[in-house]
């Protein structure tokens, strides 16, 4: 773009189209149907439905390719020119050994190019200096103004520019007068190769993509030996402003050094002495300025195969044929010539450093061509993924932002900015021109090698995938035999940013299709064809430098030019963003170009349609004038086609005949320009069977087919007849026709077409007397589908003339199927939907005005009758209302099978409902009737609110409303009560059951309370039975009629009663159980206060004693033999008491005698084969710290078992003191299986007895502590008389002695154990009768107690039975 110019303005939009799936369907019909809108913008953007979503069918892991490199600044055309004449400047000083540096003006490069035009413009160099007009060149510049800038300006132009203008200008070229570029081939496919500054930045994986390569960084230079081995590596550098050496502003380069610097020696000749063969040439003169020192300027060297006379008198100017001032003078290093510097154009002020090469050799070395321009391949092969990762990477790293947050506009506005910069150089890879033949198509193809699903076979066969497209019947192309690439077999693309396509079209003018499979968008812009030429004439106006020798750069697709630009020239141009799954078609001759706003994928192929012929003939002679080669044969295309008419679709047919006839007339007159030649001789080719480079023109390079002039005695080349004086010198006699068609022929064919293009008019008006019956006679069925076949057949297109035959043909058929269902048998007639009388009427109207002649139109008319004299019957019945029920249904019957709706059926139907309604709401309503439920109730309401209205329909179903409605509020008050947290009493539940009576309708919840009411009266009954027996009921009873009563939605003042009693009968009950229960005991209460029946074996305590811990003992009132009935029994629970006392008595004692014959743990020796005791531990008791249980009498560790308390003294420690004498103790030790539970004192067990007589609940707990009570009690009387006896007097006197004796007496640390036994004996000994009389009562009583609890007048028990097990 222009210094100064303003910011890219995107033009405007294409037209986009969506059409719906049935025009998606076709999708050339659609394309047709579009053109007129879309063909004035050149391009147009598609978006299928939403659901036409094809799958990728691309390997993605074998799918591999090799990018393009595209540097951006050198695609834009105007840009391009001024890297040319970059190009051409650096060259004009590289080769005089000098490298050019670019000064900056203003903070920005000088556009050397820019400014070399404008002085031109001007009206030169000398014109503007005459003037003083520098400042106008600034100001042109786009410079500001004020600044003295012109001065500057002229400045770096006679330092820069002037040299080569003079040079260009042919001024300063010794003998020679013509302009050195005038036969030059510019910029023909020009690939700037030779600046190796705009290849600096190398295409590689990742970040080595430069966002932007800053020409005003010097970078370093070649060595001598580079340039040598790589001649390509002269340097373009780029500097600002600064010290320049006088007159050229450029840097020499020393041939001996690496590193150049800047010189300020004076201006002086040096000449080094070099040796050649054995002896040294030198002169006076060059003596005199011998020098080695490596700072002189050397401007001479003299050669190792001159003589010193020879040297001498070579050394002459070209210019001015002298040789004084020999240190003036400058010796080519090109071409050994020598000249003054004062007699150069322009003059140079001093000798130069380096190599030097004079204008002439200048002259030669920049003409020579230039490399063409073109894309170059990457180096690195890319997968998919390693092109997207690059792609994505190089695009988020230039915008600094994620990629998928780039805004299109911003990508838009800097790919423009780029590529008119020649100061920035950005490289993008662009996957272009990818053969879908080799890597795969992006759609699905069918072939033998893959199996498709069957949503893949769908788009496979897609008119819309781009492999079918091109193939399609009504395509041009489907009938060219050959796979062309890119026009019929598609090509992929794989873009990156900034990736772009230059401005173009089609080859021959087609249409293009492009889809983008997937990826960021791609932004379009399109020229219509109208403006084809003007923007060419615009392109060639803006940079005739391009155009000047490569008239088809074009057809290159390597120039872009700013939409801006051409737009500002007149160029209408259009622009679009294409998203993923969108397509574009671009139509012929439209010119396109765009770029690639990120990593994407896309597919793209060239089709042909009728309307293409046209412009496809246009375009071989565009390219015949600019010699461009044909991709295929437009004639040969034409006439293939023509061979075979009838496979043409009609319109391509019709297209078809006209560019035949056409290529007839031209090719008669071409023939008969040959014939006045004097050309004779002429032989039949098959043109097709050639290879295309054998039968192009050598003229205008067209691919013949028709005709063709060749020589007999020049063999190798053929022209077309367009060129018929451009083969040969040869005379015209040895020079003959290569013809494929004689002119006889090509008229036949041409028939043929005409035929072909003509059998539709011919059709058509065979179909316009049928329809229109001009002729009178209507046509059967048969010969109108004979028509609509031929159509088919002959695939004429879907006219106007054409719907219209199919629209009669469907009502033909629709009205035959309408009679068929009237005349056809009951059961068929039942299955088809019945006509009106209004419709029957109009179908025999629409049978009669139809162009066809059917017989069934009888059948219609007497079926009319038939419903005419049916309706007078049905009218007749109506009138004598009320009419027979039968004779109404009989009616309906006889209408019902006449197949068409007759108004008075409906009014019979009517009548029948009524009737059955009523008839079954009476029923309903009967008081002998069964009840029906609300369901049908309300069913017969919604059927009575559809039937037809009437006086007694009203009725009823007013009635029936009320009941309904009564029903339900009474449903409601019951569900109510039965819902309801506040319970209801039996009597408010009896009124509402009683109210409902006489409603004849079952009501569930009304039932559900009769229900509820039942059982209510029945627990109450219960209850009175319970409680007014001969015994207190039990508490297991209660506790049952509770959760009755609780369960029923009745409010029962009994069951508050219940509920009062079983609460005070688990109180008792809890008291009880904590009174005689230990903490944590696993015995119940009813156990405890049982005997224990099976006291007597040690075997099974031990055992069940384990159980209860594991909670697998049976009760004791189970072993009492009591089931829960004989519980509910006083005498039961009584007589089994006692027999379980009597049981446990003899089981103690006999438990007593078998542990008293155990052998004493404290026995000094136990024989093996003697039974043991068995610690609760499970092992043997024995040695100091054993306990003997005064109730079983068996041994236990002391450490096992929990030691009684003292009376007096604190509890001795097992471990430090002996145990002391059983007195002394506050009870006697029982063991774990003895003891079973606590021991309350009778005062508190009356007072439990007590609260159990206020109960009225039977416990079985109460009943048997009321049975262990008066145990106790009768054993205390027992106990009192025995203690009152003198002789237990006696022995009690003489244990209080002993035991005052025994603590008078001082205790010995080392005291003996003392036993219960051994403590005892002195007594034993001395009262053995006494000592009877007690063991007597023992085994008359329970246990054993200690003297104190036995005393008169203590009132404590030591129950008897609770410890046992």
């Amino acid at each position: 773009m222009e210094p100064g110019c303003d910011e890219f303005l995107p033009p405007p939009e294409c037209p986009v189209f969506e059409p719906s799936w049935a025009e998606f369907q076709d999708p050339l019909g659609y394309i047709a149907k579009i053109r007129p809108i879309a063909e004035k913008s050149g391009i147009c953007k598609i978006r299928p439905p939403a659901d036409w979503q094809p799958p990728f069918a691309v390997e993605v892991d074998n799918f591999r390719f090799t990018p393009r490199v595209q540097r951006l600044n050198e695609l834009e055309a105007q840009t391009r020119v001024k890297l040319n004449y970059l190009d051409q400047i650096a060259k004009f000083w590289e080769i005089q050994g000098s490298s050019l540096k670019i000064p900056n003006v203003e903070r920005k490069i000088l556009d050397l190019y820019s400014l070399s035009k404008i002085v031109i413009e001007e009206g030169g160099y000398e014109a503007i200096c005459k003037d003083r007009r520098w400042a106008r060149v600034a100001q042109r510049l786009h410079y500001p103004p004020g600044k003295n800038i012109g001065s500057l300006l002229r400045s770096h132009y006679e330092r820069i520019i002037y040299p080569y203008e003079m040079f260009q200008s042919g001024a300063n070229h010794v003998q020679c007068n013509t302009h050195p570029f005038d036969n030059e081939v510019k910029d023909k496919e020009y690939k700037p190769h030779s600046i190796p500054l705009r290849q600096s930045v190398q295409p590689s994986k990742f970040s080595s993509y430069s966002r932007r390569a800053k020409r005003l960084q010097p970078d370093p230079e070649p060595t001598e030996e580079d340039i040598e081995k790589h001649p390509e590596l002269k340097k373009l550098q780029i500097y600002g402003p600064g010290p320049k050496m006088m007159g050229l502003g450029l840097m020499a380069k020393d041939k001996d050094k690496t590193v150049h610097k800047k010189v300020t020696c004076p201006p002086t000749v040096t000449v080094k002495d070099e040796q050649s063969g054995g002896g040294n040439v030198s002169s006076t003169l060059l003596k005199q300025h011998l020098s080695l020192e490596p700072c002189t300027k050397t401007t001479m060297q003299l050669r190792k195969n001159h003589s010193s006379a020879q040297f001498i008198d070579s050394y002459i100017c070209q210019v001015c044929s002298r040789g004084d001032e020999d240190d003036k003078l400058l010796f080519c290093d090109g071409c050994d010539d020598n000249y003054h510097i004062f007699c150069l154009l322009p003059p140079l002020p001093e000798i130069p450093r380096g190599i030097w090469r004079c204008p002439k050799c200048i002259l030669a070395e920049c003409k020579q061509p230039p490399e063409a321009f073109g894309f170059e391949q990457a180096t690195q092969e890319y997968s998919l993924q390693s092109f997207g990762e690059m792609a994505d990477s190089f695009k988020s790293d230039y915008f600094n932002m994620p990629v998928h947050m780039v805004p299109t506009e911003l990508v838009e506005k800097e790919f423009w900015r780029l590529v008119s910069s020649i100061e920035e150089d950005v490289t993008v890879e662009y996957g272009a021109d990818i053969h879908s033949k080799e890597f795969g198509s992006g759609f699905p193809v069918s072939n033998s090698k893959q199996n498709l699903s069957p949503e893949e076979k769908e788009y496979a066969t897609s008119g819309w995938n781009l492999n079918v497209m091109p193939v399609l019947d009504q395509s041009v192309l489907c009938h060219i035999n050959a796979d062309i690439s890119g026009m019929k077999v598609p090509w992929l693309y794989v873009g990156m940013v900034f990736s772009a396509f230059c401005w173009h079209i089609e080859d021959h003018w087609s249409y293009s299709i492009n889809y983008l499979h997937w990826g960021e968008p791609k932004t379009w812009y399109g020229v219509p064809s109208l403006a084809a030429e003007h923007l060419e004439e615009v392109m060639k106006m803006l940079t005739p430098e391009l155009f000047d020798s490569q008239p088809d750069l074009l057809h290159q697709l390597v120039t872009l030019m700013n939409p801006n630009t051409l737009m500002s020239h007149g160029v209408p141009v259009v622009r679009t963003n294409q998203c993923a799954g969108e397509f574009v078609i671009t139509f012929p001759r439209a010119y396109h170009s765009g770029f690639n706003q990120g990593y994407n994928f896309a597919e793209a192929v060239n089709f042909c349609t009728a309307d293409w012929l046209p412009a496809g003939r246009q375009c071989i002679e565009h390219y015949r004038r600019l010699r461009r080669y044909c991709v295929f044969s437009h004639e040969e295309l034409i006439c293939k086609m023509a061979a075979f008419p009838e496979t043409l679709d009609l319109n391509l047919a019709v297209a078809v005949h006209k560019e035949m006839f056409i290529m007839v007339q031209e090719e008669r007159r071409l023939r008969k320009a040959l014939l006045e030649k004097g050309v004779t001789e002429a032989e039949r080719e098959a043109f097709e069977l050639l290879p295309d480079d054998e039968r192009q023109c050598i003229k205008c390079k067209t691919t013949c087919f028709l005709s063709a002039l060749a020589c007999y005695d020049c063999p190798d080349g053929l022209v077309c007849l367009s060129h018929i004086n451009d083969l040969c010198k040869c005379s015209s006699s040895r020079q003959y026709l290569r013809y494929r068609y004689t002119l006889d022929e090509l008229p036949t064919m041409l028939h043929k077409l005409k035929i072909r293009a003509e059998s539709f008019d011919t059709w058509a008006n065979k179909v316009r007397v049928a329809l229109e019956v001009e002729d009178g006679r209507k046509r059967s069925f048969e010969e109108l589908r004979a028509l609509e076949s031929e159509a088919r057949e002959r695939r004429f297109p879907n006219s106007e003339l054409l719907q219209r035959l199919k629209n009669c043909l469907s009502e033909v058929e629709a009205c035959i199927a309408q009679v068929l269902g009237l005349v056809s048998g009951q059961v068929a007639r039942m299955d088809t939907p019945q006509l009106t009388l209004t419709e029957l009427r109009v179908l025999l109207e629409q049978m009669g005005s139809l162009p066809c002649a059917m017989h069934q139109i009888g059948d219609v008319k007497d079926v009319l009758e038939q419903v005419e004299a049916y309706q007078a019957e049905a009218r007749e019945a109506l009138a004598t209302l009320p009419s027979s029920p039968g004779l109404l249904r009989s009616l309906l019957e006889r209408g019902q099978q006449l197949g068409v709706e007759v108004p008075e059926a409906h009014q019979l139907q009517q009548q029948v409902e009524q009737a059955q309604w009523l008839d079954e709401v009476k029923q309903a309503l009967a008081p002998s009737a069964h009840r029906g439920s609300l369901v049908i109730m309300q069913g017969l309401l919604v059927m009575g609110a559809k039937i037809a209205s009437s006086p007694s329909v009203d009725k009823a179903r007013a009635e029936l409303q009320e009941l309904l409605t009564i029903a339900e509020r009474w449903e409601e008050k019951a569900h109510f009560c039965l819902e309801a947290r506040q319970k209801h009493p039996p009597a408010t539940l009896e009124a509402i059951i009683r109210e409902t009576e006489n409603i004849p309708v079952h009501l569930p919840n009304i039932q559900a309370l009769k229900e509820a009411l039942t059982k209510a009266q029945a627990w109450i009954a219960d209850v009175d039975e319970i409680q007014n027996g001969d015994h207190y009921p039990c508490l297991d009873d209660l506790e049952g009629l509770v959760a009755v009563g609780r369960d029923l939605p009745v409010g029962l003042e009994e069951l508050r009663q219940l509920e009062l009693q079983v609460l005070t009968a688990h109180s008792w009950r809890e008291k009880a159980s904590k009174t005689f229960l230990k903490k944590n005991s696993c015995y119940t209460l009813l156990e405890v206060l049982c005997p224990c029946a099976d006291a007597g074996s040690d075997s099974t305590k031990r055992s069940r004693w384990m159980e209860k811990a594991l909670g697998l003992y049976q009760c004791d009132t189970e072993l009492l033999g009591l089931s829960a009935q004989d519980l509910r029994d006083p005498g039961s629970v009584i007589v089994a008491f006692k027999e379980g006392e009597q049981k446990e008595k003899e089981g103690i004692l006999q438990l007593r005698r078998t542990n008293s014959a155990k052998p004493s743990p404290l026995a000094p020796s136990l024989m093996a084969s003697s039974p043991t005791s068995i610690c609760v531990c499970g092992q043997v008791p024995a040695g100091v710290g054993v306990l003997q249980c005064d109730l079983c009498q068996d041994w236990f560790h002391g450490q096992c078992v929990s030691v009684p308390h003292l009376l007096t003294s604190p509890k001795p420690s097992l471990t430090s003191s002996p145990l002391l004498a059983w007195w002394e103790w506050d009870t006697k030790f029982l063991c774990p299986l003895c003891m079973r539970s606590r021991r309350p004192r009778l005062e508190t067990i009356l007072a439990l007895l007590v609260a159990l007589q206020r109960l009225p609940v039977r416990l079985p707990e109460g009943e048997a502590l009321q049975c262990l009570t008066e145990r106790a009690i009768g054993w205390q009387d027992r106990a009192r008389k025995a203690l009152a006896s003198e002789d237990v007097t006696a022995l009690l006197r003489q244990l209080a002695e002993l035991r005052q004796q025994l603590q008078a007496k001082p205790r010995p640390e080392e005291a003996s154990v003392y036993t219960s036994a051994t403590a005892c004996d002195p007594i034993r000994e001395g009262s053995g009768n006494n000592i009877s009389k007690v063991q007597g009562l023992l085994e008359n009583g329970d246990s054993v107690t200690s003297p104190e609890n036995m005393a008169p007048g203590k009132g404590s028990v030591d129950w008897p039975c609770v410890g046992a097990a």
